[in-house]
């Protein structure tokens, strides 16, 4: 049978290829929407862990982490946790430098453990007035120690360039705290509060201990709770699952037409198969197997247009500086099991009505 279900397709090649094509696109969507939503929560994983700390500490119920807001006065009260080894805040200005809105600003404070940890290849800490620059953000606008950068309209000098191996940071820059509050307007203000832990201190027992002494945050260590954090990151997960079904939908109505139409076409040739013994299931399964056939060479389309469509998705939205698509075997799997699935839905209805057709009577059509 599966050489009669090839020819078949290939007999048929132009409808093949573009009912193929059809299922592919649905397809490419689904992976790629999957592997940026994958991407968003590795991204909203590693946001948590600036500086290499082991906890990030953001407010409660906001719909993104980016837009937290904490008291700087916090920090002490949480360094007094047995857990917590050290704390430092860290304020965020997203979107504000002028040549790279897709570039992050951290306020940092100089003694912190953030600031601490830059490694940097030319210059230092930047001073009032100053500001040091990532390596990536460096490269990507050809600045040097000495040269302007434009941030929130107001220009800075760049002190120094630094390397400190997470993506995010070396991508962006640092200014003083309390430059970074004047800044934006956020005095006394922080984004969040990256936290150190103790050797030996359970990341989960910490989590619930600092969610216990400030209610009023959640406690980001793992990718998980990086997914759970904000609505955004829900809201595109719900939006990949209304696409998926769409697409199986449309794509089953797709495959259906187009077997339906193979049936009425071809019924002389189905009711001479069970004329020659074959039994009504199995002209049923050489319908269906057809209309999975066509959806499987959809999705090998899809993959492929998947893949590529992910990288150019991040570009257009203007996330590709820290948000990298994750393209895994089980994102890939995924978007093959919904071309399976759109080929048998497509295919219940004309192996339906082949069920229903009488030998003689299409015989006699065929004639």
């Amino acid at each position: 049978m599966p050489e009669l279900i090839l020819n078949n397709l290939v007999r048929r090649i132009g409808r093949t290829v573009l009912t193929a094509f059809g299922v592919g696109l649905g397809v490419a969507t689904i992976i790629a929407l999957l592997s940026v939503s994958d991407g968003i929560t590795n991204t909203a994983a590693g946001f948590a862990h600036l500086g290499g700390s082991d906890l990030g500490v953001f407010q409660k119920g906001v719909s993104d982490p980016t837009v937290s807001v904490l008291q700087t006065s916090e920090v002490a009260r949480l360094e007094r946790n047995p857990d917590v080894a050290s704390a430092t805040p860290l304020l965020l200005i997203v979107g504000k430098v002028k040549r790279d809105a897709s570039a992050f600003v951290f306020g940092v404070q100089p003694e912190g453990f953030f600031a601490q940890r830059l490694v940097y290849a030319t210059g230092g800490f930047p001073g009032r007035g100053e500001i040091a620059v990532g390596t990536g953000l460096a490269a990507s606008l050809h600045l040097r120690v000495g040269d302007p950068l434009v941030v929130q309209g107001r220009r800075f000098t760049v002190s120094g360039v630094y390397h400190s191996g997470i993506t995010y940071e070396d991508e962006g820059g640092a200014l003083p705290l309390a430059v970074a509050q004047a800044l934006t307007g956020q005095p006394g203000e922080t984004t969040s509060i990256a936290v150190e832990l103790r050797p030996f201190a359970s990341i989960a027992a910490a989590t619930a201990s600092i969610g216990r002494q400030f209610p009023h945050t959640q406690v980001i260590g793992t990718p998980q709770e990086a997914a759970r954090a904000g609505a955004n990151g829900a809201l595109i997960q719900n939006a990949t699952l209304v696409i998926v079904i769409i697409a199986i939908v449309l794509g089953a109505i797709s495959v259906t037409n187009t077997m339906a139409m193979s049936v009425l076409e071809r019924q002389g040739e189905l009711a001479l198969l069970s004329t020659v013994g074959w039994s009504a299931p199995r002209v049923a399964a050489l319908v269906i197997g057809e209309g999975i056939g066509v959806s499987l060479l959809g999705a090998a389309i899809g993959l492929v247009l998947g893949a590529v469509g992910s990288l150019l998705l991040v570009d257009v939205m203007g996330v590709g500086a820290y948000v990298s698509p994750s393209i895994t075997a089980w994102g890939l799997g995924r978007g093959l099991l919904v071309g399976v699935s759109i080929g048998v839905l497509g295919g219940l209805y004309p192996a339906w009505r082949v069920t229903r057709m009488a030998p003689l009577r299409g015989l006699s059509r065929a004639a």
